[in-house]
């Protein structure tokens, strides 16, 4: 059985609202090639088969070790890498059977936060140039209105409106990510995909730059994928969470029933790892320390992907891909054992 829901089990998973990006049975391949005439002799499978919603005005968190094909399955949800197989559907048309003019088309309403704002951003560029590059890309904007458009922007991310003829390296880390932000603000974007938009910046900064994503979604009425292996932000800016491993989803629900009662070994095992501000507290909690490495994703176990480093693995995870069920409602699983996997939940969250 498949790893990830159909299109039937999802589809009762969507009582919540408006469905705005449904994804189905995605899959990223890279090809492996080898030898002088570059054949393919296999793939790195780093997205391998993930299904769910995403609702209007909902933060979609995605959670997962290095390698686990988060930032993957974001850039081919917008099409900026293409899929292997599968279907993104937004705004009820398929982005993966959608291809030049008419997808350009539909690029303004769904931009992307890149990890690293040193990266991101052109040297070569003045900050103005940056933000007001995708309004001259869409001809959404000239002259005069267009500065005045900069300007709204620079404002509404918390910098000075006369900062746009500065370039990059003259702002912090935190202040170059709110330049990020600003131009992915610029057409007016309905989904923002934000691919660990917080991991390069200081600690002291991270909370300032969440806290003013959550203001804007506020305000703007903006649905977020928000990648992150950072649990504890995610806690708090997320309404639901998708736990990836492997290139699979491992869980899916509402972050206080993933949080409180994580009902997969892989979830426990992240959690553990959190701490937890109250002394007392984290003295008494039990530790999940999962052994070896995150396979590799050209080379993946048979059967379940976790089952070799699982505290609870038995035959039946190396034989037999468990199927993606609802344990509670809206409480999505991909194990064998999740029900014996909830039990243990006491002293490690």
């Amino acid at each position: 059985m498949s790893a990830s829901p159909t299109s039937d089990e999802t589809t009762a998973v969507a009582e919540n609202g408006e469905v705005l990006v449904s994804v189905r049975n995605l899959k990223k391949h890279f090809p492996i090639m080898k030898g002088v005439f570059k054949r393919q002799v296999g793939a790195v499978r780093a997205v391998d088969g993930v299904s769910f919603d995403i609702y209007r005005g909902e933060t979609l968190g995605l959670v997962g070790e290095s390698g686990s094909g988060k930032s993957t399955a974001g850039r081919v949800i917008l099409q900026l890498d293409p899929v292997t197989e599968g279907h993104v559907t937004f705004r009820d048309v398929d982005l993966t059977e959608t291809k030049g003019e008419k997808l350009r088309a539909l690029r303004p309403q769904m931009q992307m936060i890149f990890q690293d704002p040193h990266a991101s951003l052109n040297p070569r560029m003045t900050v103005g140039s940056i933000i007001g590059e995708p309004l001259q890309e869409h001809n959404q904007a000239k002259g005069k209105e267009r500065k005045q458009r900069i300007e709204e922007l620079l404002s509404l991310v918390g910098l000075e409106p006369k900062h746009a003829n500065r370039y990059p390296h003259e702002f912090s880390g935190g202040q170059r990510q709110r330049i990020g932000i600003a131009r992915a603000l610029a057409l007016n974007p309905d989904f923002i995909v934000c691919d660990e938009p917080i991991a390069a910046l200081d600690v002291s900064i991270q909370a300032q730059v969440v806290n003013l994503m959550e203001n804007l979604q506020d305000v703007l009425g903006l649905t977020y994928l928000f990648i992150s292996h950072d649990l504890s932000m995610v806690r708090h800016i997320a309404d639901r969470v998708a736990v990836m491993y492997l290139g699979k989803i491992m869980e899916l629900a509402e972050v206080e029933a993933l949080y409180n009662r994580p009902s997969h070994p892989y979830t426990q095992a992240l959690l553990s790892a959190v701490p937890v501000p109250d002394p007392e507290v984290e003295a008494t909690r039990t530790r999940v320390i999962l052994e070896g490495d995150i396979p590799s994703p050209a080379n993946p176990p048979p059967g379940c992907p976790f089952n070799t480093r699982c505290p609870m693995a038995q035959e039946r995870c190396v034989a037999e891909v468990p199927a993606f069920r609802e344990l509670d409602s809206g409480h999505w699983v991909a194990c064998h054992f999740a029900e014996e996997a909830r039990e243990k939940v006491k002293g490690i969250v």
